[in-house]
């Protein structure tokens, strides 16, 4: 069992996935967890739900972690970080979750040098399954980004990128459970109109989905080689595809995700 204690300030859909695949996986216990919120209602859903510490004071997590993950909204962290700067120095670990937060905006904040992880996860964390991406900044030992890293693959896969392609990250995992939620909905929904009950149609449109992407990271082989081999002469699934090529599918995927990666860029600008 690691020894560090880990606090979260912030604990919306995020941070409380990270918590929950962290309890999960049993990496830490529930006594090395504390965590802090905005509300009073969200430190009790926290308390009731995983059994952690909890305060209203941001300081005190700080003051009682080894490792400190930043899981609040974009437009808090200047604040929240002028909030801890007193408190925080370099023998502690900052991990910032946060899209358009760079390095530089964060040593920016602080005023002074910290270890600082960026991390982009996604909300599969809760299920054990999310896909995380980490960029450390010049201050991070090998051995400490090893501790987040494992931290991570804890809850799911995590690999260590640049940070040049973090916002590609957010395009490509972090916010894209959304457009596969809404790929499966559209399935289900094109299986009820054919009479499947609502319940019934989920199941099968997730559970295909799940199926298909576990044959992408399991097999290796080529996605479209693995699309190919489901695609009969003549058949049911070709002409399937073909109504989604006419309908420019891919075209929308690709237009949609570097629309997501240009808007992370632009919040890295501003």
């Amino acid at each position: 069992m690691n020894k560090n204690k880990i606090g979260f300030i912030g604990c919306g859909n995020m941070g409380s996935a990270i918590i929950s695949g962290i309890l999960s996986s049993k990496l830490y216990d529930k006594e090395q967890i504390i965590a802090s919120a905005h509300t009073k209602a969200t430190l009790d859903r926290l308390s009731s739900a995983y059994g952690i510490s909890v305060t209203l004071d941001n300081t005190e997590i700080v003051k009682n972690s080894d490792i400190v993950f930043l899981a609040v909204k974009p437009f808090l962290y200047q604040s929240i970080i002028e909030e801890i700067r007193d408190s925080s120095d370099d023998t502690k670990l900052f991990v910032a979750i946060a899209a358009g937060i760079s390095h530089t905006k964060l040593h920016n904040f602080f005023g002074k040098p910290m270890k600082i992880v960026r991390a982009m996860p996604n909300t599969p964390a809760q299920v054990l399954e999310a896909m995380s991406a980490l960029t450390p900044n010049e201050w991070v030992k090998a051995e400490e980004l090893k501790t987040v890293q494992t931290i991570f693959e804890s809850f799911g896969k995590a690999e260590v990128v640049p940070e040049s392609l973090m916002d590609t990250v957010i395009g490509v995992s972090g916010s894209s459970p959304a457009y596969v939620y809404m790929f499966i909905e559209a399935m289900a929904d094109a299986a009820v109109a054919d009479g499947m009950s609502r319940n019934m149609a989920y199941t099968f449109a997730a559970q295909a989905v799940y199926g298909a992407a576990k044959m992408v990271l399991e097999t290796k082989q080529h996605p479209g080689e693995l699309k190919d081999a489901v695609c009969s002469p003549a058949g049911t699934t070709i002409a399937a595809v073909a109504k989604l090529e006419e309908l420019g599918l891919r075209n929308a995927i690709i237009t949609a995700q570097r629309c997501c990666t240009a808007a992370s860029k632009e919040m890295e600008r501003s």
